[in-house]
């Protein structure tokens, strides 16, 4: 009897997406499902109706595809509300049709808890009900979940091929009012392969990775050179917001057991997932993952829970005090906060704790260095000087924290490129370093 009713309760919420998305009004706010979940089948809808709809804010995380709301000619309709800027949003942000909003990722979802953020409309893309009437988030939990629960319409992509995800990671069917069934494959990203300077970094990375170690890894060619690196580890465990498929190799060769893990032992915890249909198909109904809020993962306190943690994080450039620029170049905006900081605050508290920045010496085909005197004019900080431990480029590991300001300057120069360390140590004179 339950599973018929769930089935009616489906079937009636079951429409077009132009008749789903009738129901946004101008001057709405909205959500829109991030990374490899974005639902383009309503976002498309939506465009549609650009002409009749004004002053819509958009809020958004990264998303794989094309973001046809931020496009100039919709700049009266939609104005895209970034909490990290990808591809597809950076110019509408930085021509100023767009904004961008710096937060931690750690704490994104309690805006919309509190209605800080106050959302009148979810567009989400799930997998199929289960047989207790709850759709699960599939490949991005994030701030979705905390997005959908806490806006005032939802509007669902029910796609058949949306990997069913375990965790924290579910809606109510009865949360949904519209549906939009759909059979279509997930977006996929494809890093580009590792180079010499890529490995060279990961190299001197691995070297701090021990035994019984808990990870977090991002996505792109430096992580994935870690990757190759950490083979001959024992017992490491993964606490992280991105899953992608570099890591399926260290899970495949035994490597990563999550046997010494303190949150969620025995389990790889994560946010969300981007890669390929292989990484997609591994976390599909996968009891050895689980997906959590990022309000949970991201958690300084609780990453600091897990022993031996090691977070590895990028950089745009790093000054010679240790200040970190990670969101822009100069003033030209980037990316965005994302969970830098969340691991790099909440692993320094770990014992035996690791938080790493990795960036190559130089940028522009080795015509600009990355270590810095000072940083870009128009550059905000994203990671303090007090935050930051260990900076790696190809030419070593910088160890900063409890050093002074002139040790500092002293450590990063030597892993600078030979041919920008004169200038730098003349800079760094006349500053008093």
């Amino acid at each position: 009897m339950l599973e018929k009713t769930m089935a009616s309760n489906f079937k009636d919420k079951c429409t077009t997406a132009s008749d789903a998305v009738s129901a946004i009004k101008s001057n709405d706010k909205i959500f829109i499902h991030a990374n490899a979940s974005n639902p383009f089948p309503l976002v498309d809808a939506l465009v549609e109706r650009a002409n009749e709809l004004r002053n819509i804010d958009v809020f958004q995380l990264l998303s794989l595809g094309d973001a046809k709301h931020a496009d100039e000619k919709y700049r009266d309709s939609f104005r895209v509300q970034s909490l990290f800027i990808g591809h597809n949003t950076r110019e509408a942000v930085n021509a100023g049709r767009g904004d961008y909003i710096p937060v931690f990722m750690s704490e994104i979802p309690e805006l919309f808890k509190s209605r800080t953020i106050d959302l009148d409309v979810a567009l989400i893309q799930v997998a199929p009900p289960d047989k207790d009437g709850n759709c699960s988030l599939g490949l991005a939990v994030e701030a979705t979940l905390a997005a959908a629960m806490s806006a005032r319409y939802v509007i669902a992509e029910v796609n058949e091929q949306m990997p069913r995800t375990l965790g924290n990671c579910n809606i109510p069917l009865d949360k949904i009012n519209k549906i939009v069934e759909t059979n279509r494959p997930i977006p996929e990203l494809i890093s580009r392969p590792s180079t010499e300077i890529d490995k060279a970094i990961a190299a001197n990375i691995a070297t701090l990775v021990e035994d019984k170690s808990t990870m977090q890894l991002g996505i792109g060619s430096i992580p994935n050179a870690v990757i190759g690196f950490l083979k001959n580890k024992q017992d490491l465990g993964i606490h992280t917001e991105m899953f992608s498929d570099g890591l399926l190799e260290l899970i495949e060769a035994g490597v990563v057991t999550n046997k010494y893990k303190t949150v969620l032992p025995g389990k790889i915890a994560v946010s969300f997932v981007l890669g390929t249909k292989r990484v997609y198909d591994f976390v599909h109904e996968n009891q050895d993952v689980e997906f959590h809020p990022c309000d949970y993962i991201n958690d300084p306190y609780i990453i600091s829970q897990n022993k031996k943690m090691v977070a590895i994080n990028s950089a745009i450039e790093v000054d010679l005090t240790g200040q970190v620029a990670a969101d822009c170049i100069g003033s030209r905006l980037y990316s965005g906060f994302g969970g830098q900081v969340d691991f790099m605050r909440g692993t320094a508290r770990s014992p035996g704790g690791k938080p790493i920045i990795a960036l190559p010496s130089c940028a522009k085909n080795g015509s600009i260095s990355k270590i810095v005197t000072t940083l870009t004019p128009g550059a905000g900080v994203v990671t303090g000087r007090a935050d930051v431990h260990y900076v790696i480029t190809e030419y070593g590991i910088a160890q900063l924290h409890g050093k002074s300001l002139r040790e500092r300057a002293k450590a990063l120069i030597e892993i600078a490129h030979p041919k920008f360390r004169a200038d730098l140590e003349r800079c760094a004179f006349k500053a008093g370093s």
